[in-house]
């Protein structure tokens, strides 16, 4: 193997089909971080993986709802089983609820990762700790659509506690931010439903952020830097 392909991989080879997809995709308008939030609509994702090491483990599944001028929209909302070469094993199935059969006959992952764009257009991405599903959804999108998938992303995990300092050192979890909003979950740890009940949270984040004066996403943007700011200097 050269040394290009150990650094770079080999790009993917795409139909015209889905090659033109992707290029319509990639011709959009950037993402305006600068929207006002109750005009906006913002996309709320959640993964499931083959495991938790970033460096390791594979995408298997993305869930996602849209938030659309402060409300959730059930008709608006997407999930997609990435097909795997080999079913993972039974203690990671038994978190996720996603048995072999369902992975093994899942969507060919260029198909599921071109369906996942086509449906997040050029809205901004909303996520409970960001960096996990970040990575997983960029190393796909780099491995099955030669992408480099650079995107406007907001970390709830640090907006809340930049919202509500008080609550920084007892609430962590996704777990901990919705039991303070009383916000169900039907199905922990299925992609969507961990995706829906993370924009309940946002829309927790909004409320809170018309109390204070906030109207736009990039303002949003600078509460999550602050926080991070914080996390890492104490």
């Amino acid at each position: 193997m050269s040394l290009f392909s150990r650094l770079f991989g080999n790009r993917p080879t795409l139909g015209v089909a889905e090659s033109r997809r992707l290029t319509d995709w990639q011709a959009l308008p950037a993402c305006d971080i600068h929207a006002r939030l109750e005009q906006a609509r913002f996309v709320v994702v959640d993964v499931e993986t083959t495991g938790l090491s970033l460096n390791q483990d594979r995408l298997i599944a993305i869930g996602a709802v849209a938030v659309s001028h402060g409300r959730i929209d059930l008709a608006d909302s997407f999930e997609v089983i990435q097909k795997q070469e080999a079913s993972s094993t039974r203690d990671n199935i038994l978190v996720h609820g996603i048995g072999g059969t369902a992975q093994i006959g899942g969507v060919e992952p260029a198909e599921a990762l071109l369906r996942f764009l086509e449906f997040l257009g050029n809205d901004p991405l909303v996520a409970f700790h960001v960096t996990f599903d970040e990575t997983m959804i960029k190393r796909a999108m780099r491995h099955y659509l030669g992408l480099d998938f650079k995107h406007a992303w907001l970390d709830l995990a640090y907006v809340m506690p930049g919202f509500l300092p008080e609550l920084t050192h007892t609430h962590r979890s996704l777990d901990d931010w919705s039991n303070r909003f009383h916000i169900s979950n039907f199905a922990r740890h299925s992609a969507l439903a961990d995706a829906l009940s993370t924009a309940q949270l946002f829309q927790a984040a909004l409320h809170i952020a018309r109390q204070k004066n906030i109207a736009k996403f990039k303002s949003l943007q600078d509460v999550e830097k602050a926080q991070r700011w914080i996390s890492w200097s104490s």
